[in-house]
């Protein structure tokens, strides 16, 4: 089955921003498919067909668009959504338990950006939307390989960019504040703790419970991402939400004093 309605591909869309992301791009005109690490699992989303996908996987990677194009003969946007969220100080992370974070929050991205571009390519247009985070913009005690992954990800999708303009595509960011999802839930825990972080990481585990119980709707994040795969003049960074605004301001105009004054007051830390 081809289509004449634009199509988009969103990674991890069996909850939180990547369903909401899946819905609103329904909404607006999109044929939508979502993925899940298990289908079978997943509810159903009124008009969007799920398949299979591990972004930690080549295989699964290569399997999940050949699927996509089979089916609808093109691939308009990708939302690269699916991630893992990492809890924990830096010396308390095996490189282990970081390279897995990384084989899904930045080599998961990579393997679906070079899956699709072959298509976009060829298409003469398309746009990758990659989900970053103000933690890849801000430092974030507690969170320092999540944080990585995230900056890794906005030095890649800015580089990226730039390479592949002048075929039509664009690569862009997409970057939440804290917002209501599962996200505190299913981050992985340290897996080598030490009793000398063990105060003030869940010290900063209750900062976060607060800060995610009051952050942003799913559905705020959803409506920037559509705005990304839709807007005639993208932009590079798009901020979702009040607090990642005000977050980008006060990193680029703050003083530096000020700026780390303000990061350890947020999270709790003693000087």
């Amino acid at each position: 089955m081809k289509t004449t309605r634009p199509v988009a591909l969103v990674t991890g869309a069996s909850s939180g921003i990547g369903k909401e992301a899946a819905l609103a791009l329904v909404t607006a005109g999109f044929d939508v498919i979502g993925t899940s690490r298990d289908t079978s699992r997943a509810t159903p989303l009124e008009g969007v067909a799920f398949i299979d996908l591990d972004v930690a996987s080549d295989t699964s990677a290569t399997a999940a668009v050949q699927q996509v194009i089979e089916r609808f003969g093109r691939i308009d946007v990708l939302v690269n959504n699916a991630g893992v969220g990492a809890i924990g100080a830096a010396e308390e992370t095996t490189m282990a338990q970081s390279q897995a974070v990384f084989d899904i929050n930045v080599f998961g991205v990579m393997r679906m950006v070079n899956q699709v571009l072959p298509h976009m390519r060829a298409q003469g247009s398309g746009r990758i939307i990659n989900l970053s985070s103000v933690q890849g913009f801000l430092p974030a005690p507690y969170m320092a390989v999540y944080g990585a992954s995230k900056h890794a990800i906005e030095g890649y999708s800015q580089s990226l960019d730039h390479e592949v303009r002048e075929y039509g595509i664009r690569s862009l960011l997409v970057e939440p504040a804290y917002t209501r999802t599962g996200f505190e839930a299913n981050s992985t825990q340290p897996d080598a703790p030490l009793q000398v972080y063990a105060q003030q990481r869940q010290t900063f585990g209750r900062v976060m419970t607060a800060a995610i119980k009051d952050g942003d709707d799913p559905a705020v994040v959803a409506k920037v991402i559509v705005s990304a795969a839709t807007d005639p003049n993208p932009k590079l960074h798009y901020t979702a939400g009040p607090l990642a605004g005000r977050a980008s301001m006060l990193r680029r105009f703050a003083p530096a004093r000020i700026f780390d004054r303000q990061i350890r007051k947020l999270n709790q830390l003693t000087d």
